[in-house]
């Protein structure tokens, strides 16, 4: 059974990543993303800004297409699709987002990287780096 909560946070995962990807809406999406923010990501640089700058160097026809949305707590995966990368091929990524009124931190599909090509000096699966 799904609580208040986890609906509110899947919404909220929602908006934020419409207003961010699709409708590129940067003043508006800084009110989803905390001022703390932490991508756990390699291509990523750290905190919100870092995820804002890597959507406005994609492509203008990026899309992200939300599909299956489930949460935990203040935990939301959401399972979607990304058109417009410039790839011969749309993009299939599953997020976990920490949802605390605001993304908090997110743990995106990638290659495991090193702690010298992680750009938020982050490992991306645990605490501390394994390659």
């Amino acid at each position: 059974m799904t609580t208040q909560l986890e609906t509110r946070n899947k919404a909220l995962v929602l908006e934020a990543f419409d207003t961010l990807f699709n409708k590129r809406g940067y003043a508006a999406a800084v009110r989803f993303w905390s001022s703390n923010y932490v991508p756990h990501s390699g291509h990523i640089e750290p905190g919100r800004q870092g995820v804002f700058k890597l959507i406005k160097g994609a492509p203008a026809s990026l899309k992200f297409e939300p599909g299956v949305i489930v949460a935990d707590g203040d935990f939301v995966i959401v399972h979607g699709r990304c058109s417009g990368t410039g790839r011969p091929r749309k993009w299939i990524a599953a997020d976990v987002v920490r949802a605390d009124g605001v993304l908090a931190e997110t743990l995106g599909p990638q290659d495991e990287g090193t702690r010298a090509e992680s750009k938020s000096g982050l490992p991306m699966f645990g605490t501390q780096f394994r390659v």
